[in-house]
């Protein structure tokens, strides 16, 4: 019998946004008689077993009420383990496989995958280094720019100016949903934000800033065969493309103002489809996934993956919720994402080695 599970929250600036896209994933999935367990991730690194009927506001304030206190437990046989009792052997739950909603690292990193990985649970998305892959925008963009891709330009923020012309955009290297990106006016403004800001801390990148440039998306599923999505083009103020414009509406990014199939000049349209194809494949897309690219006159470039975006991209897709969500769940049984192997460890280097006093001289 199947026993699906949602996990959402994390660590993340994205944690609410993410409560929201599992929350919407779980009701789905228990309307249409799926019974999910709902994993919640708390900002403080814990875990709890959490009721499906739950609002957003539930976890305005923490962790809600009545939710069970979890254990991840790596290894072999493990997973996420509840309370045991005198007469009751603590044991994991029973996970035949788990939705990941997580927004922003390190849910969506390739941390949390790898952890999945090592218990033996299967998973939604990307695997580890998709993830990885997926939130360096550095590495994505080289990825791409390899492939023959169209890309602009984008450095990592060092100490000295950035080797093309401003005005300039920076945006955290790893991270996404527009939280921490600024703009910069020039060479100084962009080593000023990389100091100050808590969100490029960790690293940034820095690419031109086109003012005028329009965004479109346009979303992947991967199972049981590649399909896109229509293409999007979102309405948005002049410049970026901001957190809250996509995220803070009454129905999130369902309710964000876009326009469906918009008309393109020229072969934009032909690029976006062929690019995101192409990015399918390079980035090791899983499950649902959307493409990001910038439209300045009939100039298209990729800009990121989001591998596991705002409520799972539903409202790019004209099939019922639950229809992705069912085969998200199959290609997470299906297709494995680990494969590891010990042939060749078979302890020939260990006899012959001699001792390690000698290897240390």
């Amino acid at each position: 019998m199947s026993s699906p599970a949602v996990i959402f929250g994390g660590p993340s600036p994205e944690h609410d946004i993410s409560i929201l896209t599992g929350l919407q994933a779980a009701r789905t999935l228990a309307g249409a008689g799926r019974a999910p367990t709902c994993l919640y991730w708390s900002k403080t690194n814990e875990w709890h077993e959490v009721d499906a009927a739950l609002e957003g506001a539930d976890f305005a304030d923490g962790v809600p009420r009545r939710a069970r206190p979890l254990r991840f437990v790596a290894g072999a046989g493990g997973g996420f383990v509840g309370e045991g009792g005198a007469l009751r052997k603590e044991r994991p739950l029973p996970i035949s496989a788990a939705v990941v909603c997580c927004h922003g690292a390190p849910g969506e990193d390739g941390t949390l995958q790898s952890a999945l990985d090592l218990a033996g649970i299967a998973y939604t998305g990307p695997d580890a280094a998709g993830a990885a892959l997926g939130m360096d925008k550095l590495a994505f963009g080289e990825v791409c720019r390899g492939a023959g891709l169209p890309v602009l330009a984008r450095e990592v923020v060092g100490e000295g100016p950035p080797s093309f012309a401003g005005p300039y955009i920076v945006k955290p290297r790893f991270g996404g949903s527009s939280i921490g990106i600024v703009v910069a006016a020039d060479a100084a403004a962009v080593t000023a934000a990389a100091r100050q800001s808590v969100h490029l801390r960790r690293g940034a990148v820095v690419e031109p800033y086109r003012d005028d440039a329009a965004d479109l998306e346009v979303a992947v599923r991967t199972y049981p065969s590649l399909v896109l999505s229509a293409i999007s083009k979102p309405e948005k103020g002049r410049g970026v493309y901001s957190y809250k414009e996509k995220y803070v509406g009454g129905e999130g990014m369902l309710s964000a103002p876009r326009e469906l199939n918009p008309s393109l000049p020229g072969k934009v349209a032909e690029v976006v489809r062929d690019a995101a194809t192409a990015v399918a494949s390079l980035a090791r897309l899983r499950g649902v996934a959307r493409v990001d690219f910038l439209l300045d006159g009939d100039e298209v470039w990729v800009n990121e993956v989001n591998t596991i975006p705002g409520s799972l991209s539903k409202h790019l897709w004209d099939v019922p919720f639950i229809e992705v969500l069912d085969g998200m769940l199959a290609e997470a049984q299906a297709r494995p994402t680990t494969a590891w192997t010990t042939d060749g460890a078979d302890g020939t280097a260990l006899r012959s080695a001699g001792s390690i006093a000698g290897k240390l001289g």
